[in-house]
């Protein structure tokens, strides 16, 4: 949750020399419904239209998808495009947001927090060109701004204008809850700041506008003042605020505090409230669900976690563990199954790559290693997974390494469609030389594409090894080698030379790159690509280089990772040698076999 001002954002509300209005002040009525607001049109019937309310601008919202929104039982929203967009490393233009906007809507959320309009040219472009270009068709867009300046009035409130002015049809609005930060960052009195609250409220009310509070640093506010933290909820709830959120600014709350403090707020003020959960201590997503079971029904998250500091409650999680643990339909019928699409859609768009460990989404979610393991899910994948992996559109991974066993193997080679037949010898034979290799410096459980081409090897030996031992290949490596020269006025010269044999002819060829490696990417490409023009659609993705532990300084052996890609997918391959240079080209014939295979091409050496 970001402070009630930020470099982009309005400064602190500081007092105006403005009079101070008289706010309404509306009580409950008998029945215990919470009224509306001084000005807010009465609610009609279910299904009839809503009249428009007197003064509400030609562009008021509509209001009959917005309403039933509101009244959904339980709220997923989104701050992905404001309070995560303040994590380090992220900057979205506004063809990002929109994008993302488009992703989130796709996925099911029911509010779409946008940005500060008003605070900066981004937000107020994105609210203006989300209105034109999308055509949202689950989630409701919101509009973030702050109470109106203290000692002033909300409808001649400028920045309050600018969250009427942006189209939105819900307003979120930050206020202080902590008496500390009333004092000292607003510099107004505690009864003017929930006079802010109440004005700012019926103002958005009376506009047309369904609003939503987000009192900030309320649970510190809490412990330090418990009446007055309440008495802004309640300011908030009976100006008309559709939701109040509580929110763990700070991020120091633990889940037994925040359900605590929440079934305490319901119980004393009756409001609908909220969670916003910062992750400062690692619990963000237990915060949040320890506030729905306190009776929260409105939860405010972001995608993949992401925002300032260490994040906030991660969305996926969250929404997964209420539709799938609580039993709680939040999404639209069947959009769980595209939760880890959209994860790894969002990190595109962000420039972040998407965590292997993330619950549920991450690559390695449900991936398996131990021999153990794989033995257990060869019977029943359920013994060693708390959901099906296809719910949330993952699939379950079994790694290749030292520690498999023969279940491991014969899962792994049916995962990348290969029969291995049950043949106890065969199985037992790849499992000694993927451990040999290994030992050797190999890893295989992010080299999919090497694991398959050993694998295939073996297979042609047949079962008791006794078939054709040379590997299945598309060319064979006469020599190569790679130059760097040192030129006098300090830049670099690379150049590298490939022989090799392919389709019975002897291939000669020589590239410059922008270093060893990439030359001899170029060479191998001048060389094998008028005989196989497949090679043209290959592109290297992805380099890493690792020094294995146990060597030593320059004398250490060199493990390198290759992701390549060819419009439609990406494989990885692995190579392992005394120096990069031979690492990587090692990586680099296994990545070209692979692709080659995967294409269709008939090996022909």
């Amino acid at each position: 949750m970001t402070s009630q001002a930020t470099p982009e954002e309005p400064a602190e509300r500081a007092p105006s020399a403005a009079t101070k209005p008289q706010v309404a002040r509306d009580v409950r009525g008998g029945d215990g419904a919470r009224p509306a607001p001084a000005g807010t049109p009465a609610a009609t019937p279910a299904g009839t239209p809503a009249a428009t309310p007197a003064g509400t601008p030609a562009s008021a919202p509509a209001t009959a998808a917005v309403d039933a929104a509101v009244e959904r039982p339980l709220h997923i929203f989104d701050t992905t495009l404001r309070d995560g967009a303040q994590r380090e490393g992220i900057n979205l233009s506004v063809a990002d947001k929109l994008t993302i906007a488009r992703h989130l809507d796709d996925f099911g959320v029911g509010f779409i927090e946008g940005g500060w309009p008003g605070a900066n040219p981004r937000d107020t472009e994105f609210f203006a060109r989300a209105r034109e270009e999308i055509t949202f068709r689950n989630a409701q867009l919101v509009a973030f701004g702050a109470t109106r300046r203290a000692g002033g009035s909300a409808a001649d409130d400028l920045q309050v204008k600018a969250l009427l002015d942006s189209g939105a049809p819900v307003v979120t609005l930050v206020a202080k809850a902590h008496d500390r930060h009333v004092e000292l960052a607003l510099r107004t009195t505690l009864d003017e700041n929930l006079e802010m609250v109440r004005d700012t409220v019926s103002h958005l009310r009376a506009q047309g506008r369904r609003v939503f509070v987000d009192c900030e640093h309320f649970f510190d506010g809490y412990a330090a003042n418990p009446a007055y933290a309440k008495a802004v909820v309640r300011a908030a709830s009976e100006a008309g605020a559709d939701v109040v959120v509580l929110c763990d600014t700070n991020g120091g709350m633990l889940p037994a505090q925040i359900q605590a403090v929440t079934a305490t707020v319901l119980a004393d003020t009756g409001a609908r409230l909220g969670i916003h959960a910062q992750d400062d201590t690692g619990c963000a997503v237990a915060n949040t669900l320890a506030a729905v079971d306190a009776g929260a029904t409105h939860v405010q998250c972001t995608a993949n976690g992401y925002g300032e500091r260490v994040g906030n409650a991660n969305l996926f999680p969250v929404v997964a563990a209420l539709e799938l643990k609580y039993g709680r339909t939040v999404l639209p019928e069947g959009a769980l199954a595209e939760m880890t699409r959209i994860s790894h859609a969002i990190a595109e768009v962000v420039n972040l790559t998407p965590s292997t460990h993330q619950p549920y989404v991450g690559v390695s979610a449900f991936a398996h290693k131990a021999g153990l393991h794989a033995s257990a899910i060869k019977v029943d994948p359920d013994l060693y997974q708390h959901i099906d992996p296809e719910l949330v559109g993952n699939r379950i991974r079994m790694l290749v390494s030292d520690m498999a066993g023969r279940a491991s193997i014969e899962l792994k080679g049916k995962e990348l469609g290969i029969d291995l037949g049950g043949d106890r010898a065969l199985v037992g034979r790849v499992v000694e030389r993927v451990k040999e290799r290994e030992l050797a410096g190999y890893s295989y459980e992010a080299a999919d594409a090497s694991f398959e081409l050993l694998l295939r090897d073996e297979l042609r030996r047949g079962a008791d090894g006794a078939g054709d031992a040379a590997p299945s290949r598309f060319f064979r490596v006469e020599s190569w080698r790679a130059i760097t020269e040192n030129r006098p006025d300090g830049s670099h010269a690379n150049e590298a030379t490939v022989k090799l044999w392919a389709k019975g002819e002897r291939l000669l060829a020589t590239a410059e790159g922008n270093g060893p490696v990439n030359a001899l990417d170029r060479a191998l490409r001048v060389a094998l690509e008028r005989i196989y023009p497949e090679l043209a659609k290959f592109a290297l993705r992805d380099y890493k280089v690792r020094i294995l532990e146990g060597r030593s300084g320059t004398d250490s052996t060199t493990r390198v990772l290759i992701s390549t890609g060819d419009g439609d997918a990406e494989w990885s391959t692995v190579g392992v040698a005394e120096n990069v240079i031979a690492a990587s080209w090692h990586a680099l014939e296994d990545a070209y076999t692979y692709g080659l295979l995967r294409a269709g091409v008939e090996p022909a050496e």
